[in-house]
C-alpha cells in the first residue's frame, strides 16, 4: 500500500510487487501524484506520474500486478490516466451511506454501547447526507458524552445530542467539512 507519504518510493514498491507477484499494488490518494499536468508545481510531480503511467503500461501481459488506485478527487486525475482504455478497467464509487448504511455505521461504531432501535432511528433521521467519517466521529463524541454524565453503556438522547450540538453547532461549517457533512445539516437548524 503506497501513501502519500511514500511516493518518493514507486520504483521500489513496483519492483518488489513484481518480485512477490501475485500482488496488488493501492496507491492512496492517487490524485496527489496523478493529478492533471496543468495542475502540476514542478517536474518531480510530473516524473511521478510518468513513473505510474509506465509501470501501469509496462507490465507484461502475463503478469499478475492488480493495481487499486484510490482518490477522492476523480475529476483531477490526468486524462492519460483516467481516460485512456487499458489503464483503468473499472471505477467504483462509494458514495454517501443512505439510511440503512448510517444505521448500520452507528452500530458499528457504537459498538461496546447499548444502542436502542429509536437511539439509531435519531442518528439516521438527524445525519442525512454525511459521511462515514461524521458517524463515526458522531459515535466517538456521544460515548464521551455518555461517559462525562456518568452514564454506563446505554446511549442517551442527550449524549447524542451533545455531540450533535458540538459537531454542527460548535464546529462551525469548517468542522462540517473536515468531517464530510457540508451538505448534511444547516449550521441554523434546530436539533429539535
Amino acid at each position: 500500500m503506497i501513501t502519500a507519504e511514500q511516493v518518493g518510493l514507486l520504483e521500489h514498491y513496483f519492483k518488489l510487487a513484481r518480485f512477490l507477484q501475485p500482488s496488488i499494488i493501492v496507491v492512496e490518494d492517487v490524485d496527489l501524484i496523478a493529478r492533471e499536468r496543468t495542475e502540476m508545481r514542478d517536474s518531480g510531480q510530473e516524473m511521478l506520474l510518468n513513473k505510474l503511467l509506465n509501470e501501469m503500461d509496462g507490465l507484461r501481459e502475463d503478469a499478475e500486478v492488480i493495481f487499486i488506485l484510490t482518490t477522492n478527487r476523480p475529476d483531477q486525475l490526468e486524462p492519460a490516466l483516467a481516460s485512456r482504455p487499458g489503464r483503468i478497467d473499472q471505477a467504483i464509487e462509494f458514495p454517501l451511506p443512505d439510511d440503512v448504511g448510517r444505521a448500520k455505521l452507528a452500530r458499528l461504531y457504537g459498538r461496546g454501547l447499548e444502542l436502542d432501535d429509536d437511539i439509531v432511528e435519531t442518528i439516521v433521521s438527524r445525519s442525512k447526507g454525511v459521511s462515514a467519517a461524521f458517524i463515526k466521529e458522531l459515535m466517538r463524541r456521544s460515548a464521551q458524552f455518555l461517559l462525562q454524565a456518568g452514564g454506563d453503556k446505554v446511549l442517551t438522547l442527550s449524549a447524542v445530542e451533545a455531540a450533535l450540538e458540538e459537531m454542527v453547532f460548535l464546529g462551525g461549517s469548517l468542522n462540517l467539512k473536515l468531517l464530510g457533512a457540508t451538505d448534511a445539516i444547516p449550521e441554523n437548524t434546530s436539533l429539535n
